[in-house]
């Protein structure tokens, strides 16, 4: 896994984040996308601005929550800002993980704003080769 990033814990915490913030910050749903192999999901998440120091991923009965903060860089104070495209938040998603994954095996990295998950499949409904014999 240290190809894509610095790895990251995984925390099963007894109080999952909730929808409510303490921050008064925009939140985002940062985009996902989900591909199956055959011994494993893999989740990347689009989390622009957010580094291994700053998103906490936590499992809790059965709901895998990402959260990602973004230190948002203070304008110099002779300057205001006249037009902005692009605004600046946090992100949070959840997903619910069913026993078919190995809960114990996940693994998180980040790098350049992409958090990347891999969700091992349990061995009991990993695909299995059954060999046929004859006669």
């Amino acid at each position: 896994m240290a190809e894509t990033g610095k790895d990251l814990e995984i925390r099963k915490e007894r109080n999952p984040l909730q929808a409510e913030t303490t921050r008064s910050r925009r939140v985002f749903i940062p985009r996902t996308d989900i591909i199956e192999k055959a011994d494993s999901i893999i989740l990347i998440a689009d989390m622009p601005g957010v580094d291994e120091q700053n998103v906490d991923i936590t499992l809790e009965k059965g709901v895998l929550t990402m959260h990602g903060t973004v230190n948002a860089e203070a304008y110099h104070r002779d300057y205001r800002v006249a037009y902005a495209e692009y605004g600046i938040g946090d992100f949070r998603r959840s997903f619910t993980v069913t026993d078919e994954i190995d809960q114990e095996k996940i693994e998180a990295t980040v790098k350049d704003g992409v958090l990347r998950l891999i969700l091992p499949k349990a061995e009991k409904t990993k695909p299995k080769k059954i060999t046929v014999q004859t006669g």
